[in-house]
């Protein structure tokens, strides 16, 4: 995406049409091509359009296979890790967002060690606000597993202190679930909320924590 000739027009259309994010497919390989996946041409480009958003699909790792040959040799990350030294070495590049589609999903479940640094590394070398959640649903079901096991996961306190990594608190939870996109996207997430409350689901909501947030006990139908 940082080929003057070949993606530059692109974006500078994307300008004039006032669009003001670009979504790129930057990980977990595909096509003949793998190292067109790589993140590392971002830098650029973001350099380039400071005012236009990239947001970063799968957070630029390559693949659990990649983690499994790489990681425990030299403790990075494929992709990932250079990416985030990269965007550490140019701290006045604000506009490059990662998403963790797939990538947590995999992680979590196969290794949850390798989890903690990718979360880790990207909020330090991105920033907190600058994370966005995604499931990549399409491909494994319901989102909810994710959402639970994003929920649950902390990065332990070994790493915390020893790579200085920031804790993933209630707070930043938040962000990353959707506030952040929220804010990229030009939502009022609490004026959003507001407007939740007055549709049906919202009201039969409302009834249900004013009658008591237990259920009520009582069974429908035949009882042996």
């Amino acid at each position: 995406i940082d080929d003057e000739i070949v993606a530059y027009p692109m974006l500078e259309q994307a300008r004039k049409l006032n669009i003001k994010r670009v979504c790129v497919h930057k990980g977990l390989p595909i096509g003949p091509v793998p190292d067109y996946n790589h993140p590392k041409d971002l830098v650029k480009a973001a350099r380039d359009f400071p005012d236009i958003d990239f947001l970063v699909y799968h957070s630029g790792f390559k693949s659990t296979s990649s983690v499994d040959t790489v990681f425990a040799k030299t403790g990075e990350i494929p992709w990932t890790t250079e990416f985030c030294r990269m965007k550490q070495a140019q701290p006045g590049i604000k506009n490059i967002y990662m998403e963790l589609g797939s990538t947590f999903a995999q992680l979590v479940t196969t290794h949850p060690a390798v989890c903690a640094h990718v979360l880790g590394q990207i909020i330090k070398a991105f920033g907190v606000d600058h994370v966005l959640w995604g499931t990549d649903s399409i491909w494994y079901g319901t989102p909810q597993w994710q959402i639970e096991a994003f929920r649950r996961f902390q990065i332990p306190d070994q790493l915390i202190e020893q790579h200085r990594y920031q804790p993933l608190t209630r707070q930043v939870k938040e962000r990353i679930f959707g506030l952040n996109a929220a804010q990229v996207f030009g939502v009022d997430a609490t004026a959003k909320r507001n407007e939740l409350q007055q549709d049906v689901l919202g009201q039969l909501r409302l009834s249900y924590l004013e009658e008591g947030p237990e259920p009520s006990r009582k069974a429908y139908g035949w009882v042996v």
